[in-house]
């Protein structure tokens, strides 16, 4: 018989798709569980798969492709989506895709599936990438097919035997890797409601320090960073491979209630919708990778990353990883990190951090060009030459534009107020003392 390969997470909606894919397509299903850092027990949900009817369940260890080939390229981008989410479903997607496509192949399976609903981004991350990889393969979608609701899943789910881990009591949608945790529905779906506590499993809240029946107060510890091209290497001086270094990094900045986020954002399919991310050791590198840049990057390299970096994220959130773009922005990318090398210090502390310390060979900062101390060595009597020079431009269009617009008792700063105000009240005497 025919087969498709589900990508199979063990949870409420890809457990389902198994028996469902069986009765509507009359299709065998090998259920492909990856693991990006998900930190549950992998061979269980194997064999849960299994138990609900797929023909073979397969689990590959993906952690070390992910952080090389995935989470670094973005890191070094500086690829945050909308300045608040650091992407880690998001970048999971086109790995896990690849890997659908290659088992796919191996299996002689002829369709892929996911369990992604109709409403969210990562369907379009998966087809748009399996497309891209291997038009041939059908592309199975239950849950955005079949149109039902959570409530009715989880009825299908008990009518069917179908042993899942989540009930009407606890209706959070969660997905997690290395790079961070997403949660969403519930109520988190009312933005004006504050997160309830339990929806967090990484961090621990802040408000929660030294209040009775919350944990004492930890006090404040500094990590060191290194980092070659842009790609963090050691921890505390010691080397480390990426997934330890993420997988250290994660509790130990989690346990200060560093790295919540929650972020009202605009998904790809043109709604709002609010998420709530844990990501301690994304957030602390980021700060960090971008606090060595500005220490070996010129002002028109940060300018123009700035630009690079924002674009670079709406990619990877709108599921362009297979992409020319994505080959042109990465090149760009890369020979902005041959100098950014370097260590950088960062304060932890309840509830929040600071980078506090960093140096390179490759520094751009002079001493003796920034101090106001003895030994300085910058030209002062060269400012006022360029200062003329800088406001040429400005003092030549006010004097032949500006000025004349206003008429004889004109005023150029009444007349850019006028502009900016379209004639409101003019301030009290009192105000604008400060």
């Amino acid at each position: 018989m025919a087969t498709a390969v589900l990508a199979y997470s063990g949870g409420l909606d890809t457990s389902v798709a198994i028996r469902w894919i069986k009765e509507k397509y009359d299709l065998d299903v090998i259920a492909l569980t990856i693991d990006v850092g998900n930190d549950r027990d992998l061979q269980s949900i194997a064999r849960r798969a299994e138990q609900i009817g797929a023909v073979k369940a397969i689990v590959v260890d993906a952690r070390a492709d992910f952080v090389r080939y995935f989470v670094w390229p973005a890191l070094q981008a500086g690829a945050i989506y909308e300045g608040q989410y650091p992407l880690a479903t998001a970048l999971a997607r086109p790995l896990i895709a690849r890997l659908l496509v290659e088992v796919a192949r191996a299996e002689g399976a002829v369709a892929v599936a996911h369990g992604c609903t109709g409403k969210g981004n990562d369907q379009v991350r998966f087809d748009v990438s399996i497309a891209t990889l291997a038009p041939d393969l059908k592309i199975i979608a239950p849950v955005r097919e079949w149109s039902m609701t959570r409530d009715s899943e989880i009825a299908y789910a008990a009518e069917h035997n179908i042993p899942i881990p989540v009930t009407n009591a606890s209706p959070y949608s969660i997905d997690q890797n290395l790079w961070g945790r997403s949660i969403e529905c519930g109520a988190l779906e009312d933005p004006w409601e504050e997160p309830p506590e339990d929806v967090y499993a990484w961090t621990t809240s802040p408000w929660l320090f030294g209040r009775p029946g919350g944990p004492p107060i930890p006090e404040p510890t500094y990590i060191e960073l290194t980092f070659e091209r842009g790609i963090p290497v050691a921890l505390n001086g010691e080397e480390v491979d990426g997934v330890t270094l993420i997988e250290t990094l994660n509790p130990l900045a989690g346990k200060y209630g560093i790295g919540r986020i929650d972020h009202v954002e605009n998904r790809l399919v043109g709604i709002k919708s609010r998420e709530i991310y844990e990501a301690p050791a994304a957030v602390v590198l980021h700060a960090a990778h971008k606090a060595l840049e500005s220490l070996t990057l010129s002002r028109d390299q940060l300018r123009f990353k700035e630009l690079v970096s924002a674009e670079y994220a709406r990619l990877i959130y709108n599921g362009q990883w297979y992409s020319a773009l994505h080959q042109d922005l990465a090149a760009y990318v890369q020979s902005t990190q041959r100098f950014v090398s370097g260590k950088v210090r960062v304060k932890l502390a309840p509830g929040q951090f600071a980078v506090v310390g960093r140096q390179s060979e490759h520094s751009l900062y002079s001493h003796s060009l920034a101090t106001y101390d003895t030994g300085d060595q910058f030209d002062h009597n060269a400012a006022v030459g360029f200062i003329k020079l800088w406001g040429l431009p400005l003092q030549t269009q006010a004097q032949a534009q500006l000025l004349p617009s206003l008429g004889v008792e004109g005023n150029l700063l009444k007349g850019v107020e006028g502009n900016l105000l379209e004639k409101g009240p003019a301030p009290s005497s009192s105000e604008g003392q400060g």
